[in-house]
């Protein structure tokens, strides 16, 4: 797994905006390389709003949306449509204003869909479209994500996968159900740590005080199983992208001056 490199930032929006950038940046270079980028989101306060930066920054339009397809690293196993859902939410932020291909969208099962409240078949059906969008040029049962961006939760949480619970210690499937998060709701669809390592780069999200010491925990070498943000990597690169309030518990010789 790649060492972990950091970016602070003075704020949550300059933060924001940055990341937005950067994505940009991201895509369009796969996009010219490959023909098309493969983009993981995430949801809460710092992911939701990465994609508002997005979506009103002036080069969103360098992007071609037909070409990118979208995946997300955990959902809340709630009735399609509803306002606490990750996909909700990112339609509101950013994909209702932007030409995506449908068919290229992959939301997370919801609890009102094809395998109503069994979490653990809607999982598995999960897996699958995983499995059956990964090429052989890819590593295992999951496409080789270009970026797959992670919030990071006060008790280090990333994804669905809560220190101590099941979902952080498998090791095998690509995807799992969640029941009895602390978090609520309880019962959520998640990526595990496996299929998080296949993505070229892993962004670590970051932004308040609330986060710092989650922060200074998961780069102080914890245990993934105590600390799932320690075991997040990308293959290529790892970066935490921090506001100022996020990286303020951090020995100041680990990070770099703040950027703007």
């Amino acid at each position: 797994m790649s060492t972990p490199q950091l970016v602070v930032h003075h704020d949550k929006e300059l933060m924001a905006q940055a990341a937005a950038a950067r994505l940009i940046t991201k895509i369009v270079d796969a996009q010219a390389s490959r023909g098309y980028a493969s983009v993981v989101l995430t949801g809460g306060r710092n992911g939701n709003g990465l994609l508002a930066a997005l979506a009103a920054a002036p080069a969103r339009d360098a992007i071609d949306w037909g070409r990118l397809d979208l995946w997300w690293g955990d959902e809340r196993f709630l009735p399609e449509g509803d306002a606490e859902r990750n996909v909700t939410q990112a339609r509101e932020a950013l994909l209702d204003s932007v030409p995506l291909d449908p068919k290229r969208v992959h939301a997370m099962p919801a609890s009102d869909g094809p395998w109503g409240a069994d979490v653990d078949a809607a999982a598995a059906s999960y897996a699958e479209e995983l499995a059956r969008a990964a090429g052989p040029e890819n590593h295992g049962a999951v496409p080789t994500f270009d970026v797959l961006m992670l919030g990071v939760g006060p008790d280090t949480h990333v994804a669905s996968l809560f220190p101590e619970l099941p979902a952080v210690r498998e090791t095998e499937r690509t995807v799992v159900g969640v029941r009895g998060a602390p978090k609520p709701p309880p019962t959520r669809v998640t990526l595990t740590l496996p299929a998080i390592r296949a993505a070229r780069e892993v962004w670590l999200l970051a932004a308040g005080e609330d986060k710092a010491g989650a922060a200074a925990i998961a780069l102080s070498g914890a245990g993934e199983i105590q600390a799932p943000a320690a075991g997040a990597a990308g293959r290529s690169r790892t970066l935490w992208l921090l506001d100022a309030a996020a990286a303020s518990r951090l020995p100041r010789s680990l990070y770099p001056p703040a950027s703007p």
